[in-house]
């Protein structure tokens, strides 16, 4: 029965790589008009939000370590 409400929480992130990828090739439209270039953009801003977020969940977990 515990495993419910963690099961009700997947449906959340289910949605987060195609969120990524959508605002990474429209912030990358809007600085390029070549397609290679919009997506060479896009992979590199994927990356560098990809490791924002990583980071900061790693800053909160060792602060919840220390708390």
């Amino acid at each position: 029965m515990e495993l419910l409400p963690l099961l009700a929480e997947v449906n959340r992130f289910v949605y987060a790589p195609f969120l990524l990828a959508a605002v990474s090739l429209v912030y990358a439209g809007t600085r390029h008009e070549d397609l290679g270039a919009i997506l060479r953009h896009a992979g590199s801003f994927g990356a560098w939000t990809v490791a924002f977020m990583v980071a900061v969940a790693a800053v909160i977990q060792v602060m919840a370590l220390f708390q």
